[in-house]
């Protein structure tokens, strides 16, 4: 006879989890934690996570990049990507104060990591550079189309949208207000108008 059924590893049930690690971080999320917010007692979670808190970890984080993946997608049917990512930026003032304190969870995960497990800080590391990789892309492609005039070279645009991803969710942090973050993104994006 088969033991009770695995239910734990659907997407929501990684949602769950991840939220917890969003608000708390890694560090400070514990087990237990993670038990109440998907439900799951400490059998089924250990039998669906062998790997634990980190293994729960991980797959919160390839959400992430599978989110990626999907506006990356969005972006290659677009006419106009470059005011996809724009939106994408702009869209962020007016979220609500609680998405504004829990900033980027990628970016969040690089400076949480640094120095305590090297494979998750990578592993976050290189989900930026990718979106990163994105966005250069987009912009190697609408300079090549002659619809983005600037000839700063798309590799140092790609880093600069990467750099003020990162500050604009610490800054959201510091002012959770929508007219000033919609006044600061507006101001930042000028420079691939």
């Amino acid at each position: 006879m088969r033991g009770r059924p695995t239910i734990y590893e659907d997407i929501n049930i990684i949602k769950k989890a991840q939220e917890v690690f969003w608000q708390k971080g890694y560090s400070a999320t514990s087990l237990t934690d993670l038990q109440k917010a998907t439900g799951a007692g400490a059998g089924s979670f250990y039998n669906t996570f062998k790997g634990g808190k980190k293994e729960v970890f991980q797959k919160a984080i390839e959400e992430r990049r599978i989110a990626f993946t999907v506006f990356r997608d969005e972006l290659n049917k677009s006419e106009f990507p470059l005011q996809l990512i724009k939106d994408f930026f702009i869209s962020i003032a007016s979220t609500d104060e609680k998405e504004h304190l829990k900033g980027c969870i990628i970016a969040n995960t690089v400076v949480e990591m640094t120095f305590i497990d090297e494979k998750l800080e990578a592993n976050a590391v290189q989900i930026l550079k990718d979106v990163e990789e994105m966005f250069t892309q987009v912009i190697k492609e609408e300079q090549t189309k002659g619809t983005l005039k600037t000839q700063t070279s798309p590799e140092i645009l790609g880093k600069y949208l990467i750099t003020f991803w990162c500050g604009l969710n610490t800054l959201r942090r510091m002012y959770p207000d929508k007219d000033v973050l919609k006044d600061q993104i507006e101001m930042q994006l000028a420079v691939i108008s």
